[in-house]
């Protein structure tokens, strides 16, 4: 990465404060990838709950891909050496939040065999809701990796 040769040359010039902005800004394109990562798996994860609840039903696929998401979700989260995750419940409901709308447009190309366009769709479910049992899933998800 050009970034680790840089902050090398920096810290090998002595130029510390240079340094540390070059590590802050690391940091920070690390945490928007954990937010992109888990985003599409939340994304995921929405898309099978939106399709149950619409449909009132459930397959096996369905099922297996939410375990996996929620897998996901948690790998990807979790801060192995310091402990902890990387996104609060906040950030996790704002990650909920902002991939709703995609996860119902792409729900409504396979609820219904794409009978319903994604504002009927909506009609049918209560998005406050779905979006809360979203966010228990993944913190009981948490709870059942410690």
């Amino acid at each position: 990465m050009e970034e680790l040769s840089e902050l090398r040359a920096c810290i090998e010039g002595g130029r510390y404060a240079e340094a540390l902005t070059l590590i802050g800004e690391m940091e920070e394109m690390s945490r928007d990838d954990k937010f992109h990562k888990i985003g599409g798996f939340i994304e995921i994860l929405l898309i099978h709950l939106i399709k149950q609840h619409a449909e009132k039903r459930s397959t096996r696929s369905w099922e297996v891909s939410i375990k996996n998401a929620l897998d996901n979700i948690e790998d990807v989260n979790k801060r192995k050496k310091a402990g902890g995750y990387y996104l609060t419940e906040e950030e996790l409901m704002e990650a909920i939040d902002n991939r709703y709308r995609r996860a119902l447009r792409r729900a409504s190309l396979e609820a219904f065999e794409g009978a319903l366009d994604e504002d009927q769709l909506a009609s049918r479910l209560d998005a406050q809701s779905l979006k809360h049992e979203t966010l228990n899933m993944i913190l009981a998800a948490r709870t059942l990796s410690s």
